[in-house]
């Protein structure tokens, strides 16, 4: 007897087979569409990294052609000796200066002194040039530099708010282009101090400037234009800011962030102007020293802070910014060092750099007193009867 199986399929069969179908289906498009994903991402992302990629290299090379295509630096006779300044370095704008604690006319003193005590010879200082729109975008972006346009802003960066009331063209001729020129005079003592190991621009140190924003009387940001002038134009790799103004510099730490070329000592008052706590994580090595710190006390910090430092970094470039705000009595400062404090103080750097073999610039930078000049260039003179510069 022979029996023949008949399948029965029913209704509820093929909806089951139905459903195990459309099951598989979606399986596999989810997957298909994770694929599709995962592959347009990674184009997006490469074409992304690549499109930064570029705009950093362009963005690099239009910097080196604008500092290989600057002005500010030019060749010096022997007969001139490294010291930088020009009169057009002081601020004179209807009394107006004399509305902020530093001394704007400090630079011009310091020269005098220097000449009328038979130390320095008139004729043989370098009178630098102004730094141009192109020089500045070496470091700053179109739309800060746009923004000094407005004499509001430049009020503000400099502190002194009356000159939000003054026609913008006044503010450049009066305000922002003696700083240019001291601008011009920092980039073109690192060339000098390559030359003949050591420069002294006679102005300059604005630290508290970035790329990006001024403020604290720093309109430019010279210290950074200096390095990155050294780094394309000297065949220099290795640079050493010693930030010794009573205050933070803020500026140059936030231009140098990401850049392991530059190594930052900076020894300054935290209980003071900037406060600017994110720029501190950029500094290599920070020595903070409180309201009240004495001579004796500062000088033995800065002899150990600089025996690290030497230990940390090989400079090849040392760009020292000497302020003299850290004098007793300095209303901004509020440190207690003596003006035989500051002299010793710029005969260590000085002896420092002359040790780790590496060329030496000098910015004035900060002092909010009259006594300041007189300190200034009473070290000067000390740094040449010690001959560790040569008038």
């Amino acid at each position: 007897m022979t029996f023949r199986v008949t399948p029965v399929i029913t209704e509820s069969t093929r909806n089951l087979g139905k459903s195990t179908l459309y099951f598989f289906l979606t399986i596999a498009a989810i997957k298909a569409s994770h694929s599709l994903y995962r592959c347009i991402r990674s184009l997006t992302m490469s074409s992304s990294s690549s499109s930064t990629s570029n705009s950093t290299a362009d963005a690099s090379t239009l910097r080196r052609n604008r500092i290989l295509s600057s002005k500010l630096y030019f060749d010096v006779p022997l007969s001139k000796v490294p010291l930088i300044y020009s009169t057009a370095y002081d601020i004179s704008f209807l009394g107006m200066e004399k509305l902020h604690p530093f001394d704007s006319s400090k630079w011009g003193r310091i020269c005098r002194f220097l000449i009328v005590d038979g130390v320095l010879d008139k004729n043989s200082i370098i009178e630098p040039l102004e730094a141009s729109k192109d020089d500045l975008l070496v470091v700053h972006t179109e739309s800060y530099l746009s923004s000094l346009k407005s004499s509001a802003n430049v009020a503000m960066i400099i502190e002194v708010p009356p000159v939000a009331l003054l026609p913008n063209c006044l503010v450049q001729q009066k305000v922002l282009y003696p700083f240019r020129k001291q601008v011009g005079g920092t980039v073109l003592a690192a060339k000098l101090a390559k030359e003949r190991g050591w420069a002294i621009n006679v102005g300059g140190g604005f630290h508290h400037c970035c790329s990006e924003r001024g403020g604290g009387f720093c309109a430019y940001a010279d210290i950074s234009l200096c390095i990155h002038y050294a780094f394309n134009r000297l065949d220099i790799s290795k640079v050493m800011i010693i930030d010794l103004d009573a205050h933070q510099g803020n500026g140059h730490e936030r231009d140098f962030s990401n850049d392991r070329r530059v190594y930052i000592l900076d020894m300054y008052n935290p209980e003071i102007y900037p406060f600017d706590h994110e720029a501190r994580r950029y500094i290599d090595q920070k020595v903070e020293v409180v309201s009240g710190t004495t001579t004796d006390e500062y000088l033995v910090k800065l002899d150990e802070a600089l025996a690290v430092a030497g230990k940390m970094f090989d400079p090849e470039l040392v760009v020292f910014n000497a302020g003299t705000d850290i004098l007793d009595g300095d209303p901004l400062g509020r440190l207690k060092i003596s003006p035989d404090g500051i002299t010793s103080r710029d005969e260590k750097v000085f002896r420092f750099a002359r040790e780790k073999n590496a060329s030496f610039v000098m910015l004035t930078s900060g002092g909010y007193m009259k006594s300041s000049a007189r300190v200034i260039a009473d070290s000067i003179a000390n740094l040449s009867k010690q001959t560790l510069i040569n008038f």
